[in-house]
């Protein structure tokens, strides 16, 4: 009987079964007629596979027996690709939503030091761009995912997280502990799109303590001490670009630095930033802000506590080399209505890759505060700090 009863079902199923099979010959059928992409070498070999993208002159080709190549156009004969592909030329003075989402995309044929894009619409006729200027040779479906779409809210982020720590036990017993969180998001995710917007958070603190046992000395008795520090920093920026150089910002800041009797500094404002050069390589940002900043200091008296209202005039550059990576920033803070209650920082980071996302930083964070209540005995104005450590990169992959 169950015998029987499989043989039913069978026979119920036979019929779809043979309709589905041309819908799967067919795919199967497209698959097969679909031609590679190929690329002719200028000593003649020829590639087979599929385009990826060209930036900045480098064509990225994927091979099925080679992998990801990456050929110069000076060792390029011709190329076709057979998919959608868009041409942002060097010479496009703006690469907004607007701009970029128009431009003419489909078939890909190079030849003779020019690029030619055949649109898929009947009748229209083809863009030429010559190869000089075919600054970026993108996908569409990658160009319209960064123009038309954000990344969540997890997504998007590159950055770097910093660890080191000392530990000493001898006369003295010594531990210090350092380390650091930087993220940033830049909308689109890509070099060559105009920024919509940038989102950037940093953290950065040490803390260490030296202790010294009670001893007997001639009769004399010395208590036990402890010598203790503790400096972190924390800001937040967000920053809408209105022009491809041009940005509005919000920021807000947070600064504690125990050896210059600095409980907590806070910091909220707003202004504007210029991107005053933007290179693959290097990249210098300058903001102006206007900022409600509030200082509480641990010895510090309900007169020396006090609220500001002031501005932050920021640098921030980055150099960005094969074995190394430069981050530095500066800025001065003013106050309008205490003169006195100004400060100044300076932070560089040498970042040193390694192995895969590994590496080691060297860096540096100089503070300046002018105005620290008295204490004895008397607080310094000025912090110096030191710090080496292991770095894992983070690198977004939207």
């Amino acid at each position: 009987m169950c015998a029987i009863r499989l043989f039913r079902r069978s026979m119920c199923l036979f019929p779809l079964m043979l309709a589905a099979l041309p819908l799967t010959l067919y795919a199967q059928g497209a698959d097969r007629n679909k031609e590679p992409d190929t690329l002719v070498l200028s000593n003649g070999d020829t590639l087979h596979g599929k385009l990826v993208q060209e930036t900045n002159g480098t064509v990225t080709f994927h091979s099925g027996s080679l992998g990801d190549v990456k050929i110069g156009w000076d060792k390029i004969q011709s190329l076709h690709a057979s998919g959608s592909f868009a041409v942002l030329n060097s010479q496009m003075k703006s690469r907004s939503k607007r701009t970029a989402g128009n431009l003419p995309a489909g078939v890909i044929d190079v030849a003779n030091g020019a690029v030619a894009v055949h649109p898929a619409s009947e009748g229209a006729a083809p863009a030429t761009i010559p190869v000089k200027d075919a600054q970026v040779i993108v996908d569409k479906a990658e160009l319209d995912k960064q123009l038309n779409h954000e990344p969540g809210f997890f997504t998007g982020w590159n950055g770097a997280a910093t660890a080191g720590a000392t530990l000493v036990s001898a006369t003295q017993n010594q531990y210090a502990a350092s380390g650091s969180i930087e993220l940033m998001r830049v909308v689109p995710t890509v070099e060559w799109l105009d920024s919509r917007n940038r989102t950037s958070a940093d953290f950065s603190g040490s803390f260490g303590r030296i202790t010294q046992p009670a001893f007997t000395n001639g009769g004399v008795f010395t208590p036990a001490s402890v010598t203790k520090s503790s400096i972190s920093h924390f800001d937040a920026e967000r920053d809408e670009f209105f022009s491809p150089r041009f940005y509005v910002l919000g920021q807000t800041a947070f600064d504690h630095n125990f050896s210059q009797d600095l409980n907590l500094q806070q910091i909220y404002g707003g202004g504007l930033g210029w991107t005053a050069m933007k290179k693959p390589t290097q990249q210098l940002d300058l903001k102006g802000t206007m900022q409600y900043e509030k200082q509480q200091f641990i010895a510090g008296t309900s007169a020396e506590n006090q609220d500001l209202v002031g501005s932050t005039f920021a640098g921030n550059y980055l150099l960005k080399l094969k074995l190394m990576t430069l981050t530095q920033d500066v800025s001065f803070i003013p106050a309008y209505n205490n003169v006195r209650a100004y400060s100044a920082e300076e932070t560089n980071t040498f970042a040193f890759p390694t192995y895969k996302n590994f590496g080691l930083s060297v860096g540096t964070m100089d503070s300046y505060l002018n105005d620290p209540p008295q204490t004895a005995p008397p607080t310094k104005r000025n912090s110096f700090q030191f710090t080496m450590g292991l770095t894992y990169a983070f690198k977004s992959k939207y």
